[in-house]
């Protein structure tokens, strides 16, 4: 249509894409490669009787969001397991991760998670 400047939305026409932006292909090979990885690492986490889990992840900005379950509620080594294994593994192998959530699952008492698997165990009394 002549005369009409590039910016300007006409009816049932999609708006122009931002510089930057992703498009539906490279959303879900992001979703899919932090689905693998997340697969890879898990093993290491169940072998103590916990697990990790994909709370969320904004392949946008880069945030992703983790869980710890299981014996990982009363490991003392928890936090240090969600900075130095799983962010830094997300961060080195995905470029597109921003940031690393992480938290874990206290729904468990003491007793029930530490018959879930071996590690450092600390009550959270």
């Amino acid at each position: 249509m002549a005369g009409v400047d590039d910016d300007v939305k006409l009816d049932g026409a999609e708006p122009p894409r931002e510089a930057g932006e992703l498009d539906g292909a490279e959303r879900r090979r992001r979703l899919a490669d932090l689905n693998g990885l997340m697969d890879m690492m898990r093993p290491a986490v169940q072998a103590d009787g916990g697990d990790l889990v994909l709370v969320s992840a904004d392949v946008d900005t880069g945030v992703v969001e983790v869980m710890l379950q299981g014996s990982c509620s009363s490991c003392a080594i928890s936090a240090t397991t969600l900075q130095a294994g799983v962010e830094r593994i997300l961060r080195d192998r995905l470029p597109w991760v921003s940031e690393v959530r992480g938290g874990v699952d206290e729904t468990l008492d003491f007793e029930e998670s530490a018959s879930l698997g071996r590690g450092g165990y600390v009550p959270r009394w």
